[in-house]
């Protein structure tokens, strides 16, 4: 489908479906700003700017990408914008607090992972790839203070998140303020017709739309997305509160946490991950079986990122291990030799877990081997969740003391649990670990 055989009325139907604003008045414009151009029958000029700030990306990174990909299948064309300059800085929105600035090296690795999960969503062919430092490092101050000149104080003192930081007595740096002129002089150098950008970017986009107006340019369409909530219903998405769904993760991983969402993120998840239209959520809504929509749900987003035969894997080994309790067969085989024991519990002294004489050690009155096959040896749970299920610290005791960690099907909820070598540890609803054997297990 491209641009010159689409209807405008059904480009705007799905180009304006699951967009967010927060101001109706400033939706109304944009759509009719849109429908003008898609009018002129001819490729649109769309980009969205990424800034490269960590390596592990989430569905909630991938939400823009995908608005990308609904331009270019209807011809338009897209630009991927990597911010080597904004990166280093850090987008201010929707922070609390000043970010810590990075290096250029540190943005340029990132921007490699950038670009690979990216073109997991988008067609490589048709997307053009482009870095703001080329532009933006050779300003001179004097560019820097005349594009400064476009703006006042007052409008930035207006973004609600500097405005809640003032309120709350926290420091607002003078670098956050020229993020924003940044971003806007992107949208001036790329001239393009429309801006994709989440909803929390609206206030940059709005910049760059005032610097294009001032310099006599025609200012961008803005095309907002909203900001996915994560597995836990309540908070957006981010890895840092453990309620991701992470482009890297399994097949099997990835059904298993969309299976976790709360019935309620049903609908924007289809509108957001796969596109749905509001009439389409509408129809599976109304087929009434909440199970079978949000396993199709899972299935669509695990074909999305991998393909058809991965989610038929992963649909088949989720119904075998929750809907009929059987062992995963997925499960990630860990080394007896990694594990982190409880030194306060040592077998004897000066010998640890990790190497036992299994021909000469008596514990508790019996040989090693029938010790550990019957009460196992003491691991230092919260360090096992976070080293192998690659959560925070704090998120990992949090999973424990809710009873989200269990050893061979039995919830442990205190600091140390016992395994032994085929032990099963499952974190959550769908990452399985199984414990291997000693490196001198006997024969």
């Amino acid at each position: 489908m491209t641009a010159t055989t689409a209807s405008v009325d059904e480009q705007m139907r799905v180009l304006m479906s699951g967009v967010e604003y927060g101001d109706p008045h400033i939706q109304a414009t944009m759509e009719r700003e849109l429908r003008l151009r898609l009018g002129e029958g001819r490729p649109l000029r769309v980009y969205c700017g990424f800034d490269p700030t960590a390596v592990d990306l989430h569905l909630g990174h991938m939400i823009p990408m995908l608005k990308l990909r609904q331009f270019q299948r209807f011809g338009h064309e897209v630009t991927f914008l990597i911010g080597t300059m904004t990166g280093i800085v850090g987008d201010p929105s929707d922070k609390t607090a000043a970010r810590q600035m990075l290096t250029v090296d540190e943005v340029n690795r990132n921007a490699e992972t950038w670009l690979s999960q990216a073109f997991r969503v988008l067609d490589r062919q048709q997307t053009v790839v482009k870095r703001n430092g080329d532009w933006l490092a050779p300003l001179s101050l004097a560019d820097v203070v005349q594009l400064a000149s476009h703006f006042t104080v007052g409008q930035f003192l207006d973004h609600e998140t500097f405005r809640q930081r003032m309120a709350e007595g926290k420091p607002l740096y003078v670098h956050e303020f020229i993020y924003a002129l940044m971003q806007a002089y992107d949208a001036h150098v790329l001239k393009t017709d429309v801006q994709v950008g989440g909803v929390d970017q609206l206030f940059n986009i709005m910049a760059g739309r005032q610097l294009q107006h001032a310099l006599g340019e025609r200012p961008l369409v803005a095309v907002c997305v909203p900001l996915l909530t994560g597995t836990d219903g309540t908070l957006k998405m981010s890895k840092t509160t453990g309620n991701s769904i992470n482009m890297d993760d399994s097949p099997a991983d990835m059904y298993g946490k969309v299976m976790s969402i709360p019935d309620s993120l049903m609908a924007s998840y289809y509108t957001l991950v796969l596109g749905l239209t509001s009439d389409e959520v509408a129809a599976v809504g109304r087929e009434g079986n909440p199970m079978a929509a949000k396993k199709r749900l899972a299935r669509g987003v695990v074909a999305l990122l991998y393909d058809e035969a991965a989610a038929d894997a992963a649909q088949a080994e989720f119904e075998r291990v929750f809907q009929r309790r059987q062992e995963p067969e997925e499960a990630q085989e860990l080394s007896w030799d990694d594990l982190e024991f409880s030194e306060a519990d040592k077998p004897a002294d000066n010998i640890s877990w990790r190497d036992l004489p299994f021909g000469t050690l008596i514990v508790a009155g019996m040989p090693v081997r029938d010790y550990l096959l019957s009460r196992g040896a003491p691991i230092l749970l919260a360090t096992f969740v976070s080293g192998f299920g690659g959560v925070s610290m704090s998120e990992a005791r949090r999973l424990i003391q809710q009873g989200a960690v269990s050893i061979d099907g039995k919830p442990v909820t205190k600091a140390i649990g016992n395994v032994k070598p085929g032990s099963v540890v499952r974190v959550g609803r769908h990452r399985f670990f199984k414990i291997g054997q000693p490196k001198n297990w006997p024969r």
